[in-house]
């Protein structure tokens, strides 16, 4: 008996009640991008029931996605989840995903002059290297704006966004990887006292003008403060199986067996060969494009085109999920890529839920993204978790 947990980095569905008090009002990150593209085939996730998710959003008139129609008989169960941690931030969605909730939510940097000077300071002395970019910034551009000066004098490049995050960014010929990640370390510890989020490593290579990011980049996430439902399966015997960037996202605790994917090429393949290899326990993979690749960098047709791609392979994954598993799709937060600025959108993320030979439901509107951990907790036969209802 498996269960396949996939969340699909960023796919949000719709502005969330509370979407103004994040600055995100009116952000919509499946309808906008399927508008903008002129359409998005999904002919799978279709048939699942992605389409007839919108109407079930009824705070507001429904945003149909173009080209994915409600399916009158859809194989999966539908619904939709609102997050109920203060946040809109990678962390705090898979941990509410994995049963906990964020609140207060993690601390957030202003977007100059960034970061406190005591925490500059300290962070110099014990690398010994100076820091340059302190603001917010998108990744590839500050990298742009600031390569070739690290190149030239060593300084690392740190910045932040409006999710709780210190990223330095490095070129690798410049700072080896391993040097970078314990820079890392660093951050993490000094960060730790603020309750930040994640301190990202980002790599780069090449020459001015052309710069480009690679895929050893690593997150040091925030311990969370009590189990995660990767844990509680761990501790009763129960295998966990990540893909992608979970083990760092969940500070490799509750997990049996990981690999650290980059795109989602390398995920799916991983997700297809553990499902057939693996006879129980949980697979829980990001996958990450959408939201690294094409969301931040506000490229609409891009990013239809990613989950196109991820529609196609799910045609030939679904006859893998045998009778007994289940497969949930879901998603982190929102990422409108027609939205204003660079950052993420505070959404209602979809819920798709395909039991082989299991009755298909409504699921409607869950209070919480911590519904999934309850449903694994249920599915699995452990004890209940302390917050959220089963949809199993």
């Amino acid at each position: 008996m498996k269960a396949i947990l996939i969340i699909l980095d960023s796919v949000g569905i719709g502005a969330a009640p509370d979407a103004a008090e994040y600055g995100d009002a009116g952000a919509s990150t499946l309808p906008h991008l399927a508008a903008a593209a002129g359409g998005v085939q999904l002919p799978t996730m279709q048939k699942m029931g992605l389409g007839n998710v919108p109407a079930l959003l009824h705070h507001r008139p429904a945003e149909k996605i173009e080209g994915v129609p409600p399916e009158p008989k859809p194989i999966a169960s539908y619904g939709a989840m609102r997050e109920m941690s203060d946040g809109k931030d990678t962390i705090t969605g898979h941990w509410e995903i994995a049963g906990l909730e964020v609140d207060p939510g993690f601390y957030g940097f202003p977007p100059a002059n960034s970061f406190p000077p005591d925490l500059i300071a300290a962070f110099e002395k014990e690398t010994g290297r100076k820091l340059i970019g302190n603001k917010a910034a998108s990744g590839t551009a500050i990298i742009d704006e600031l390569g070739a000066e690290h190149v030239q004098t060593g300084a690392l490049i740190c910045y932040t966004s409006a999710d709780s995050v210190f990223q330095i960014a490095a070129h690798e010929e410049i700072v080896p990887v391993p040097e970078l990640y314990r820079y890392c370390e660093i951050a993490r510890r000094l960060c730790d006292p603020l309750r930040v989020g994640r301190v990202i490593a980002r790599p780069f290579v090449g020459k001015p003008g052309a710069f480009k990011r690679t895929e050893n980049r690593k997150d040091f996430a925030y311990l969370p403060s009590e189990p995660t439902i990767l844990e509680r399966l761990v501790e009763k015997k129960i295998p966990v199986y990540a893909v992608g960037k979970i083990e760092d996202i969940y500070c490799h605790r509750g997990i049996t067996e990981s690999v650290h994917t980059g795109n989602n090429a390398d995920s799916q393949a991983l997700v297809e060969k553990w499902t057939k290899e693996k006879a129980d326990g949980l697979i829980v993979a990001n996958f990450i494009d959408y939201d690294m690749v094409y969301g931040h960098r506000r490229d609409a047709k891009g990013y239809a085109k990613s989950l196109e791609l991820t529609d196609q392979w799910l045609a030939n994954y679904l006859p893998l999920v045998g009778a007994g598993d289940m497969l949930i799709l879901t998603a982190d937060h929102g990422n409108d890529p027609t939205f204003k600025g660079t950052d993420h959108t505070r959404e209602y993320v979809p819920l798709l839920v395909y039991r082989p030979g299991e009755p298909v439901e409504s699921l409607g509107i869950r209070r919480g993204f911590y519904d999934i951990a309850q449903s694994l907790a249920r599915f699995f036969g452990i004890p209940a978790i302390p917050r959220g209802a089963s949809f199993v």
